[in-house]
Protein backbone atom coordinates (compact mmCIF):
# COMPACT_ATOMS: atom_id res chain seq x y z
CA UNK A 1 0.00 0.00 0.00
CA UNK A 2 1.32 3.41 -0.73
CA UNK A 3 2.38 5.64 1.54
CA UNK A 4 -0.19 8.18 0.50
CA UNK A 5 -3.59 6.28 0.03
CA UNK A 6 -5.31 9.50 -1.74
CA UNK A 7 -3.16 8.98 -4.40
CA UNK A 8 -3.92 5.46 -4.81
CA UNK A 9 -7.09 5.22 -3.52
CA UNK A 10 -9.72 7.76 -3.95
CA UNK A 11 -12.45 6.03 -2.93
CA UNK A 12 -14.48 9.14 -2.49
CA UNK A 13 -12.68 12.60 -3.82
CA UNK A 14 -12.69 15.48 -1.14
CA UNK A 15 -16.37 15.16 -0.28
CA UNK A 16 -17.45 15.56 3.10
CA UNK A 17 -19.38 12.87 5.33
CA UNK A 18 -22.90 13.60 4.98
CA UNK A 19 -23.93 10.84 7.56
CA UNK A 20 -25.05 13.28 10.30
CA UNK A 21 -27.91 14.89 8.57
CA UNK A 22 -28.60 11.42 7.40
CA UNK A 23 -28.92 9.84 11.00
CA UNK A 24 -30.85 13.61 12.44
CA UNK A 25 -33.45 12.93 9.52
CA UNK A 26 -33.70 8.93 9.72
CA UNK A 27 -33.67 8.57 13.73
CA UNK A 28 -36.06 11.80 14.01
CA UNK A 29 -33.67 13.75 15.65
CA UNK A 30 -34.20 17.75 16.57
CA UNK A 31 -32.48 19.97 13.51
CA UNK A 32 -29.44 22.13 14.63
CA UNK A 33 -31.68 25.10 14.95
CA UNK A 34 -34.16 23.32 17.58
CA UNK A 35 -31.61 21.49 19.99
CA UNK A 36 -29.72 22.52 22.89
CA UNK A 37 -26.22 23.84 22.65
CA UNK A 38 -23.50 21.39 21.67
CA UNK A 39 -21.21 20.51 18.73
CA UNK A 40 -22.68 20.71 15.30
CA UNK A 41 -22.66 18.88 12.36
CA UNK A 42 -20.05 21.10 11.11
CA UNK A 43 -17.90 20.43 13.60
CA UNK A 44 -18.15 17.25 13.40
CA UNK A 45 -17.45 16.89 9.27
CA UNK A 46 -14.10 18.93 9.93
CA UNK A 47 -13.01 15.66 11.94
CA UNK A 48 -12.45 14.50 8.50
CA UNK A 49 -10.31 17.43 7.16
CA UNK A 50 -7.14 16.17 5.38
CA UNK A 51 -5.61 19.07 6.72
CA UNK A 52 -4.00 18.59 10.17
CA UNK A 53 -4.39 21.55 11.91
CA UNK A 54 -8.06 21.98 10.80
CA UNK A 55 -8.33 18.58 12.46
CA UNK A 56 -7.17 19.23 15.59
CA UNK A 57 -8.83 22.49 15.77
CA UNK A 58 -12.04 20.53 15.12
CA UNK A 59 -11.08 18.10 17.93
CA UNK A 60 -10.84 20.88 20.27
CA UNK A 61 -13.85 22.26 19.23
CA UNK A 62 -15.71 18.75 19.63
CA UNK A 63 -14.14 18.36 23.19
CA UNK A 64 -15.49 21.50 24.20
CA UNK A 65 -18.77 22.00 23.01
CA UNK A 66 -19.18 18.41 24.88
CA UNK A 67 -17.90 19.52 28.04
CA UNK A 68 -20.50 22.97 27.82
CA UNK A 69 -22.67 20.57 27.36
CA UNK A 70 -21.78 18.80 30.41
CA UNK A 71 -21.24 21.58 32.61
CA UNK A 72 -24.74 22.12 33.69
CA UNK A 73 -24.11 25.05 36.20
CA UNK A 74 -22.73 27.03 33.38
CA UNK A 75 -25.13 29.65 31.22
CA UNK A 76 -26.36 28.99 28.18
CA UNK A 77 -25.25 25.08 28.30
CA UNK A 78 -27.07 22.60 26.75
CA UNK A 79 -27.99 19.04 26.71
CA UNK A 80 -25.59 16.69 25.13
CA UNK A 81 -27.59 14.98 22.49
CA UNK A 82 -28.44 11.51 21.59
CA UNK A 83 -26.94 12.28 18.10
CA UNK A 84 -23.90 13.22 19.38
CA UNK A 85 -23.53 10.72 21.84
CA UNK A 86 -23.67 8.11 19.17
CA UNK A 87 -21.32 9.71 16.77
CA UNK A 88 -18.86 9.97 20.02
CA UNK A 89 -19.31 5.91 20.07
CA UNK A 90 -18.68 5.57 16.59
CA UNK A 91 -15.67 7.48 16.45
CA UNK A 92 -14.37 5.80 20.08
CA UNK A 93 -14.56 2.18 18.24
CA UNK A 94 -13.90 2.60 14.51
CA UNK A 95 -12.15 5.69 13.80
CA UNK A 96 -8.68 4.91 12.24
CA UNK A 97 -6.96 7.66 13.21
CA UNK A 98 -5.81 7.40 17.00
CA UNK A 99 -5.58 11.10 18.43
CA UNK A 100 -9.62 11.44 17.49
CA UNK A 101 -10.32 7.61 18.49
CA UNK A 102 -8.38 8.47 21.82
CA UNK A 103 -10.38 11.65 22.51
CA UNK A 104 -13.83 10.40 21.57
CA UNK A 105 -13.15 7.68 24.05
CA UNK A 106 -11.82 10.49 27.03
CA UNK A 107 -15.36 12.16 26.15
CA UNK A 108 -17.68 9.10 26.61
CA UNK A 109 -16.03 8.16 29.96
CA UNK A 110 -15.96 11.79 30.91
CA UNK A 111 -19.75 12.09 30.01
CA UNK A 112 -20.45 8.86 31.56
CA UNK A 113 -19.19 10.09 35.28
CA UNK A 114 -21.56 13.10 35.07
CA UNK A 115 -24.25 11.05 35.28
CA UNK A 116 -25.23 10.92 31.37
CA UNK A 117 -26.52 7.20 29.81
CA UNK A 118 -24.44 6.70 27.40
CA UNK A 119 -25.04 4.02 24.53
CA UNK A 120 -23.56 1.10 24.28
CA UNK A 121 -21.95 -0.81 20.67
CA UNK A 122 -24.42 -4.10 19.73
CA UNK A 123 -21.53 -5.99 19.20
CA UNK A 124 -17.74 -6.13 20.46
CA UNK A 125 -16.55 -6.06 16.72
CA UNK A 126 -17.34 -5.41 13.25
CA UNK A 127 -17.48 -8.87 12.61
CA UNK A 128 -19.85 -11.47 14.82
CA UNK A 129 -17.36 -14.28 13.62
CA UNK A 130 -14.07 -13.21 13.60
CA UNK A 131 -12.20 -11.20 16.92
CA UNK A 132 -12.42 -7.78 16.88
CA UNK A 133 -8.31 -7.46 17.97
CA UNK A 134 -7.42 -9.63 14.74
CA UNK A 135 -9.80 -6.90 12.64
CA UNK A 136 -8.47 -3.70 14.10
CA UNK A 137 -4.92 -4.12 14.15
CA UNK A 138 -2.91 -2.02 12.67
CA UNK A 139 -0.93 -2.66 9.99
CA UNK A 140 -1.08 -1.52 6.29
CA UNK A 141 -4.90 -1.40 6.18
CA UNK A 142 -5.16 1.30 8.23
CA UNK A 143 -4.00 3.77 5.01
CA UNK A 144 -7.20 2.62 3.29
CA UNK A 145 -9.31 2.90 6.22
CA UNK A 146 -7.95 6.16 6.81
CA UNK A 147 -8.75 7.25 3.37
CA UNK A 148 -12.46 5.99 3.97
CA UNK A 149 -12.80 8.01 6.85
CA UNK A 150 -11.40 10.97 5.44
CA UNK A 151 -13.65 10.81 2.76
CA UNK A 152 -17.29 9.00 4.09
CA UNK A 153 -16.75 10.89 7.60
CA UNK A 154 -17.25 6.59 9.26
CA UNK A 155 -15.40 3.30 8.24
CA UNK A 156 -18.23 0.89 8.18
CA UNK A 157 -17.91 -2.82 9.46
CA UNK A 158 -17.65 -4.19 5.64
CA UNK A 159 -14.68 -1.83 5.09
CA UNK A 160 -12.99 -2.87 7.98
CA UNK A 161 -13.53 -6.95 7.39
CA UNK A 162 -12.35 -6.24 4.22
CA UNK A 163 -9.38 -4.07 5.27
CA UNK A 164 -7.66 -7.36 5.57
CA UNK A 165 -7.15 -7.67 1.88
CA UNK A 166 -6.05 -3.57 1.42
CA UNK A 167 -5.47 -3.99 -2.57
CA UNK A 168 -9.08 -5.22 -2.77
CA UNK A 169 -10.80 -2.41 -0.53
CA UNK A 170 -9.15 0.00 -2.42
CA UNK A 171 -10.45 -1.45 -5.31
CA UNK A 172 -14.21 -1.84 -3.91
CA UNK A 173 -14.57 1.68 -2.60
CA UNK A 174 -13.61 3.02 -5.83
CA UNK A 175 -16.05 0.85 -7.90
CA UNK A 176 -18.60 1.28 -4.43
CA UNK A 177 -18.05 5.31 -4.87
CA UNK A 178 -18.68 5.25 -8.90
CA UNK A 179 -21.94 3.19 -8.45
CA UNK A 180 -22.80 5.08 -5.80
CA UNK A 181 -21.85 8.65 -5.47
CA UNK A 182 -20.10 9.81 -9.19
CA UNK A 183 -22.66 11.34 -11.70
CA UNK A 184 -25.18 8.59 -13.59
CA UNK A 185 -28.29 7.84 -15.14
CA UNK A 186 -29.97 7.34 -11.92
CA UNK A 187 -30.22 9.84 -9.73
CA UNK A 188 -28.35 9.54 -6.23
CA UNK A 189 -31.52 8.52 -3.92
CA UNK A 190 -32.58 6.01 -6.32
CA UNK A 191 -29.33 4.56 -6.73
CA UNK A 192 -29.48 4.20 -2.50
CA UNK A 193 -32.97 3.22 -2.63
CA UNK A 194 -31.88 0.15 -5.02
CA UNK A 195 -29.50 -0.98 -2.92
CA UNK A 196 -31.53 -0.78 0.07
CA UNK A 197 -34.33 -3.08 -1.65
CA UNK A 198 -31.10 -6.12 -2.93
CA UNK A 199 -30.20 -5.91 0.79
CA UNK A 200 -33.38 -6.19 2.02
CA UNK A 201 -33.99 -9.56 -0.08
CA UNK A 202 -31.07 -11.35 2.36
CA UNK A 203 -32.67 -9.55 5.66
CA UNK A 204 -29.38 -7.67 6.04
CA UNK A 205 -30.41 -4.52 8.02
CA UNK A 206 -27.13 -3.81 8.77
CA UNK A 207 -26.98 -2.80 4.73
CA UNK A 208 -30.79 -1.75 4.56
CA UNK A 209 -29.99 0.79 7.86
CA UNK A 210 -26.52 2.03 6.09
CA UNK A 211 -28.26 2.61 2.67
CA UNK A 212 -31.33 3.96 3.92
CA UNK A 213 -29.26 6.68 5.55
CA UNK A 214 -27.38 7.30 2.37
CA UNK A 215 -30.81 7.87 0.51
CA UNK A 216 -31.77 10.43 2.91
CA UNK A 217 -28.80 12.38 2.45
CA UNK A 218 -29.07 12.35 -0.99
CA UNK A 219 -32.18 13.59 -0.91
CA UNK A 220 -34.77 11.27 -0.85
CA UNK A 221 -38.50 11.14 0.49
CA UNK A 222 -38.31 9.51 3.97
CA UNK A 223 -42.04 7.59 3.23
CA UNK A 224 -40.34 5.92 0.26
CA UNK A 225 -38.82 3.32 3.44
CA UNK A 226 -42.14 3.22 5.00
CA UNK A 227 -42.51 0.80 2.15
CA UNK A 228 -42.05 -0.29 -1.58
CA UNK A 229 -45.81 1.04 -1.93
CA UNK A 230 -45.01 4.67 -1.64
CA UNK A 231 -41.49 4.50 -4.31
CA UNK A 232 -42.16 5.18 -8.13
CA UNK A 233 -43.81 3.05 -10.25
CA UNK A 234 -39.97 2.45 -11.92
CA UNK A 235 -38.20 1.49 -8.90
CA UNK A 236 -41.34 -0.90 -7.88
CA UNK A 237 -41.44 -2.76 -11.13
CA UNK A 238 -37.74 -3.70 -10.16
CA UNK A 239 -38.50 -5.86 -7.61
CA UNK A 240 -39.22 -9.03 -9.73
CA UNK A 241 -35.42 -8.42 -10.84
CA UNK A 242 -34.24 -8.07 -7.55
CA UNK A 243 -35.59 -11.64 -6.60
CA UNK A 244 -34.18 -13.07 -9.48
CA UNK A 245 -30.98 -11.58 -9.08
CA UNK A 246 -31.10 -12.07 -5.23
CA UNK A 247 -32.08 -16.06 -5.46
CA UNK A 248 -32.62 -17.66 -9.00
CA UNK A 249 -30.60 -15.54 -11.87
CA UNK A 250 -30.74 -18.19 -14.30
CA UNK A 251 -34.90 -17.78 -14.41
CA UNK A 252 -33.94 -14.01 -16.22
CA UNK A 253 -35.44 -13.77 -19.28
CA UNK A 254 -35.31 -10.69 -22.01
CA UNK A 255 -39.42 -10.79 -21.13
CA UNK A 256 -38.27 -9.52 -17.71
CA UNK A 257 -36.00 -7.03 -19.44
CA UNK A 258 -39.07 -5.85 -20.88
CA UNK A 259 -40.98 -5.78 -17.89
CA UNK A 260 -38.61 -3.28 -16.62
CA UNK A 261 -39.63 -0.17 -19.26
CA UNK A 262 -43.20 -1.20 -17.92
CA UNK A 263 -44.78 -2.63 -20.59
CA UNK A 264 -44.81 -6.61 -22.16
CA UNK A 265 -45.53 -6.14 -26.29
CA UNK A 266 -47.14 -9.75 -27.82
CA UNK A 267 -44.16 -10.06 -30.11
CA UNK A 268 -41.64 -10.29 -27.32
CA UNK A 269 -43.87 -13.03 -26.00
CA UNK A 270 -44.26 -14.85 -29.19
CA UNK A 271 -40.36 -14.71 -30.46
CA UNK A 272 -39.57 -16.26 -26.95
CA UNK A 273 -42.04 -19.11 -27.31
CA UNK A 274 -40.49 -19.68 -31.28
CA UNK A 275 -37.00 -19.05 -28.93
CA UNK A 276 -37.74 -21.72 -26.34
CA UNK A 277 -38.86 -24.21 -29.17
CA UNK A 278 -35.43 -23.96 -31.19
CA UNK A 279 -33.86 -24.46 -27.71
CA UNK A 280 -35.58 -27.50 -26.88
CA UNK A 281 -34.61 -29.16 -30.69
CA UNK A 282 -31.08 -27.83 -30.84
CA UNK A 283 -30.30 -28.63 -27.34
CA UNK A 284 -27.32 -31.38 -27.40
CA UNK A 285 -26.84 -34.08 -24.98
CA UNK A 286 -23.31 -35.11 -24.39
CA UNK A 287 -21.98 -37.67 -22.23
CA UNK A 288 -18.81 -36.40 -21.82
CA UNK A 289 -16.88 -36.79 -18.38
CA UNK A 290 -16.41 -33.13 -18.02
CA UNK A 291 -19.82 -32.59 -18.92
CA UNK A 292 -21.09 -35.56 -16.19
CA UNK A 293 -18.58 -34.23 -13.68
CA UNK A 294 -20.10 -30.88 -13.81
CA UNK A 295 -23.65 -32.13 -13.67
CA UNK A 296 -22.62 -34.14 -10.59
CA UNK A 297 -21.33 -31.17 -8.75
CA UNK A 298 -24.16 -28.85 -9.30
CA UNK A 299 -26.68 -31.36 -8.35
CA UNK A 300 -24.67 -32.70 -5.14
CA UNK A 301 -27.40 -32.02 -2.47
CA UNK A 302 -25.44 -29.45 0.11
CA UNK A 303 -27.66 -28.42 3.18
CA UNK A 304 -27.90 -24.90 4.47
CA UNK A 305 -28.45 -23.84 7.91
CA UNK A 306 -31.99 -24.06 9.56
CA UNK A 307 -34.27 -20.86 8.76
CA UNK A 308 -33.73 -18.11 11.39
CA UNK A 309 -36.73 -16.62 12.94
CA UNK A 310 -38.88 -13.58 10.76
CA UNK A 311 -36.80 -10.90 9.89
CA UNK A 312 -37.93 -7.19 11.83
CA UNK A 313 -40.68 -4.93 9.90
CA UNK A 314 -37.88 -2.55 8.65
CA UNK A 315 -36.76 -5.29 6.51
CA UNK A 316 -40.35 -7.00 5.60
CA UNK A 317 -41.84 -3.78 4.61
CA UNK A 318 -39.21 -3.16 1.95
CA UNK A 319 -39.42 -6.81 0.27
CA UNK A 320 -42.19 -8.39 -2.31
CA UNK A 321 -42.49 -11.99 -1.89
CA UNK A 322 -40.56 -12.85 1.14
CA UNK A 323 -41.23 -16.25 0.80
CA UNK A 324 -39.58 -16.11 -2.87
CA UNK A 325 -35.95 -17.51 -2.11
CA UNK A 326 -32.56 -19.69 -3.93
CA UNK A 327 -33.77 -22.96 -4.92
CA UNK A 328 -30.69 -25.59 -6.10
CA UNK A 329 -30.48 -24.87 -9.54
CA UNK A 330 -30.77 -28.56 -10.62
CA UNK A 331 -32.43 -29.97 -7.60
CA UNK A 332 -32.69 -34.12 -7.80
CA UNK A 333 -35.83 -35.54 -9.28
CA UNK A 334 -36.86 -32.43 -11.43
CA UNK A 335 -36.26 -31.20 -14.93
CA UNK A 336 -32.77 -28.87 -14.95
CA UNK A 337 -32.74 -25.53 -16.18
CA UNK A 338 -31.02 -24.83 -19.08
CA UNK A 339 -27.17 -24.31 -18.44
CA UNK A 340 -24.98 -21.06 -19.34
CA UNK A 341 -22.18 -22.58 -21.30
CA UNK A 342 -18.78 -19.94 -20.53
CA UNK A 343 -18.25 -20.09 -24.19
CA UNK A 344 -21.49 -18.85 -25.38
CA UNK A 345 -21.93 -15.54 -23.18
CA UNK A 346 -19.20 -15.02 -20.74
CA UNK A 347 -18.11 -11.69 -18.65
CA UNK A 348 -14.62 -11.29 -20.98
CA UNK A 349 -16.41 -11.62 -24.07
CA UNK A 350 -19.76 -10.33 -24.03
CA UNK A 351 -20.69 -8.99 -20.37
CA UNK A 352 -17.76 -6.14 -19.83
CA UNK A 353 -18.13 -4.73 -23.15
CA UNK A 354 -22.34 -4.40 -23.06
CA UNK A 355 -21.32 -3.13 -19.52
CA UNK A 356 -19.01 -0.64 -20.66
CA UNK A 357 -21.73 0.58 -23.46
CA UNK A 358 -24.89 0.89 -20.82
CA UNK A 359 -22.75 2.46 -18.03
CA UNK A 360 -18.95 4.24 -19.16
CA UNK A 361 -16.21 3.13 -17.17
CA UNK A 362 -18.12 0.53 -14.83
CA UNK A 363 -17.00 -2.28 -17.16
CA UNK A 364 -13.37 -1.31 -16.02
CA UNK A 365 -14.23 -1.01 -12.89
CA UNK A 366 -15.71 -4.09 -12.33
CA UNK A 367 -13.27 -6.10 -14.24
CA UNK A 368 -10.55 -5.00 -11.73
CA UNK A 369 -12.45 -5.70 -9.21
CA UNK A 370 -12.95 -9.07 -10.40
CA UNK A 371 -9.23 -9.44 -11.25
CA UNK A 372 -7.86 -8.51 -7.91
CA UNK A 373 -9.98 -11.20 -6.21
CA UNK A 374 -8.70 -13.68 -8.89
CA UNK A 375 -5.72 -13.36 -8.15
CA UNK A 376 -5.07 -11.90 -4.50
CA UNK A 377 -2.47 -14.13 -3.13
CA UNK A 378 -0.23 -14.50 -0.51
CA UNK A 379 1.32 -17.93 -1.30
CA UNK A 380 0.88 -18.81 2.28
CA UNK A 381 -2.04 -21.69 2.97
CA UNK A 382 -2.87 -21.65 7.00
CA UNK A 383 0.92 -22.12 8.73
CA UNK A 384 2.57 -23.21 5.44
CA UNK A 385 4.64 -20.26 3.14
CA UNK A 386 5.19 -20.39 -0.08
CA UNK A 387 1.87 -22.22 -1.73
CA UNK A 388 0.10 -21.79 -4.73
CA UNK A 389 -3.19 -21.22 -4.45
CA UNK A 390 -4.71 -20.78 -7.85
CA UNK A 391 -6.33 -24.20 -7.88
CA UNK A 392 -7.92 -23.90 -4.86
CA UNK A 393 -9.07 -20.18 -5.48
CA UNK A 394 -10.29 -21.42 -9.47
CA UNK A 395 -12.39 -24.12 -7.84
CA UNK A 396 -13.86 -21.77 -5.37
CA UNK A 397 -15.25 -19.57 -8.34
CA UNK A 398 -15.79 -22.10 -10.61
CA UNK A 399 -18.06 -23.67 -7.83
CA UNK A 400 -20.76 -20.29 -7.36
CA UNK A 401 -21.10 -20.32 -11.08
CA UNK A 402 -21.83 -24.21 -11.07
CA UNK A 403 -24.35 -23.56 -8.35
CA UNK A 404 -25.87 -20.88 -10.31
CA UNK A 405 -25.88 -23.08 -13.70
CA UNK A 406 -22.93 -21.70 -15.39
CA UNK A 407 -20.61 -24.49 -16.98
CA UNK A 408 -16.80 -23.86 -17.89
CA UNK A 409 -16.07 -26.48 -20.93
CA UNK A 410 -12.78 -26.76 -20.16
CA UNK A 411 -12.83 -27.08 -16.48
CA UNK A 412 -12.44 -30.25 -14.76
CA UNK A 413 -15.45 -30.12 -11.84
CA UNK A 414 -13.53 -33.43 -10.32
CA UNK A 415 -11.30 -30.96 -8.68
CA UNK A 416 -14.21 -29.68 -6.97
CA UNK A 417 -14.51 -32.50 -4.55
CA UNK A 418 -10.80 -32.67 -4.64
CA UNK A 419 -9.91 -29.45 -3.27
CA UNK A 420 -13.45 -28.24 -1.61
CA UNK A 421 -14.35 -30.55 1.83
CA UNK A 422 -18.16 -30.77 2.66
CA UNK A 423 -17.71 -28.35 5.46
CA UNK A 424 -16.55 -25.65 3.13
CA UNK A 425 -19.16 -26.05 0.72
CA UNK A 426 -21.67 -25.78 3.22
CA UNK A 427 -20.12 -22.52 4.11
CA UNK A 428 -20.15 -21.12 0.18
CA UNK A 429 -23.25 -21.98 -0.85
CA UNK A 430 -24.75 -20.78 2.75
CA UNK A 431 -22.95 -17.21 1.87
CA UNK A 432 -23.62 -17.56 -1.58
CA UNK A 433 -27.78 -18.50 -1.46
CA UNK A 434 -28.79 -17.38 1.86
CA UNK A 435 -26.28 -15.61 3.38
CA UNK A 436 -29.11 -14.33 5.89
CA UNK A 437 -28.76 -17.99 7.51
CA UNK A 438 -24.66 -17.86 7.97
CA UNK A 439 -24.14 -19.15 11.52
CA UNK A 440 -20.75 -18.83 13.82
CA UNK A 441 -21.25 -22.61 13.60
CA UNK A 442 -20.70 -22.91 9.76
CA UNK A 443 -18.29 -20.26 9.49
CA UNK A 444 -15.98 -21.93 12.35
CA UNK A 445 -16.32 -25.90 10.69
CA UNK A 446 -14.44 -25.01 8.00
CA UNK A 447 -10.85 -24.32 7.50
CA UNK A 448 -10.26 -25.03 11.01
CA UNK A 449 -6.20 -24.18 11.17
CA UNK A 450 -6.69 -21.10 8.88
CA UNK A 451 -6.27 -17.86 9.50
CA UNK A 452 -9.19 -15.10 9.69
CA UNK A 453 -7.99 -13.40 6.82
CA UNK A 454 -7.74 -16.50 4.42
CA UNK A 455 -11.58 -16.98 5.21
CA UNK A 456 -12.51 -13.44 4.57
CA UNK A 457 -10.71 -13.97 1.38
CA UNK A 458 -12.72 -16.84 0.81
CA UNK A 459 -15.99 -14.50 1.10
CA UNK A 460 -14.26 -11.84 -0.99
CA UNK A 461 -14.08 -15.14 -4.00
CA UNK A 462 -17.91 -16.21 -3.32
CA UNK A 463 -18.98 -12.17 -3.31
CA UNK A 464 -16.93 -11.48 -6.75
CA UNK A 465 -17.92 -14.85 -8.13
CA UNK A 466 -21.58 -14.33 -7.19
CA UNK A 467 -22.01 -11.17 -8.28
CA UNK A 468 -20.78 -11.92 -11.97
CA UNK A 469 -22.82 -14.72 -11.80
CA UNK A 470 -25.78 -12.93 -11.76
CA UNK A 471 -24.82 -10.18 -14.09
CA UNK A 472 -23.82 -12.95 -17.06
CA UNK A 473 -27.44 -13.94 -16.76
CA UNK A 474 -28.91 -10.44 -16.86
CA UNK A 475 -26.59 -8.87 -19.25
CA UNK A 476 -27.63 -11.60 -21.46
CA UNK A 477 -30.93 -10.91 -20.79
CA UNK A 478 -30.07 -7.25 -22.06
CA UNK A 479 -28.45 -8.59 -25.08
CA UNK A 480 -31.27 -10.18 -26.56
CA UNK A 481 -33.91 -7.94 -25.60
CA UNK A 482 -31.43 -5.32 -28.25
CA UNK A 483 -31.48 -7.36 -30.72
Amino acid sequence: MASNPAATCQANGDSKPGGVPAARRSCGHRSESESDAGPTSKSLARLCSRDDGERRAALEELSQGVLQCLDLDRHGSGRLSKQTLLHLLRLSRSCPLQEVRERAVELLRTAQEQGVEVPRALASGPSAFIPAKEILKGGPNQDVLIESFLSLGRVDHISMVMAMHPAYLCCFLKTQHALLEMDGPLPRHWRHYIAVMAAARHHCSYLVQQHSAGFLEAGGEESWLSGLEHAPAKLRSLQTLNKLLAHRPWLITQQHIQLADGAVEVEVLMKRMVELQQQQEEEECTQEEMVTRFERERSESIPTAVVRGAPPDLVLRLVEEPEFRYEDFAPRGEQSPPTMRAQDYSWEDHGFSLLNRLLPDMGQLLDEKFQIVCNLTYHRMAMHEGVDTHSLRKALWNYIHCLYGIRYDDYDYGSVNVLLERSLKVFVKTMACHPEQTTARIYHSFWRHFRHSEKVHANLIVMEARLQAALLYILRAITHYMR
